[in-house]
């Protein structure tokens, strides 16, 4: 069996796309799924299973998901050894920042350079960003929600069946230990 985690983008936040865990880890355990437990109320939920792939694990989670609740929402699904390249790789010094100044945006696919052409880097110092496989790294040193990079970041359309979904620090050590085994 291998552990993955379910990032879920958008619910909530704000009141609206309302999903209780308790109702979200009965859902993931009717799927036939194991071991399911989540983190957060913001959309974490680790499972295992010895079946299917990161896209149809998240494709299939996604539709139930509306189907029980009524709403749409994007998944990524990813594999304990992807999270933990994901950590090992971070560009920055992690272990010398606050885990709000350093952020991972997830990708439900590889983003090239090109999609971020237009943002000159010097204009936004000290905030910084690089690309990893399928995630960018942001570090932010007064934070997310003051980060004038963040938001030109997110300007570039993300694209049809793109999905992008974003986690701190603190999170992305999380999702690492708790996928962490059985593999």
């Amino acid at each position: 069996m291998t552990k993955y985690a379910a990032l879920l983008r958008g619910i909530n936040v704000g009141g609206s796309k309302k999903l209780p865990m308790a109702e979200l880890r009965q859902l993931m355990e009717g799927l036939g799924h194991d071991g399911v437990r989540t983190y957060l109320q913001s959309g974490q939920a680790v499972f295992a299973t010895g079946r299917g792939d990161e896209d149809s694990l998240a494709e299939e989670l996604a539709k139930a998901v509306e189907a029980r609740f009524g709403f749409t929402v994007d998944v990524i699904v990813r594999d304990h050894a992807y999270l933990r390249a994901v950590a090992d790789s971070c560009p920055f010094p992690a272990a010398e920042l606050e885990a709000r100044q350093l952020h991972v945006t997830y990708f439900s696919a590889p983003v090239t350079a090109d999609r971020f052409a237009g943002i000159d880097p010097a204009a936004h110092l000290p905030e910084a960003f690089r690309l990893g496989d399928r995630a960018l790294y942001l570090y932010a040193p007064e934070g997310l929600g003051r980060s004038r990079l963040a938001e030109a970041l997110s300007r570039p359309r993300v694209g049809k069946g793109l999905i992008a979904t974003t986690r701190n620090w603190n999170t992305v050590l999380k999702l690492v230990e708790l996928t962490a085994g059985g593999e």
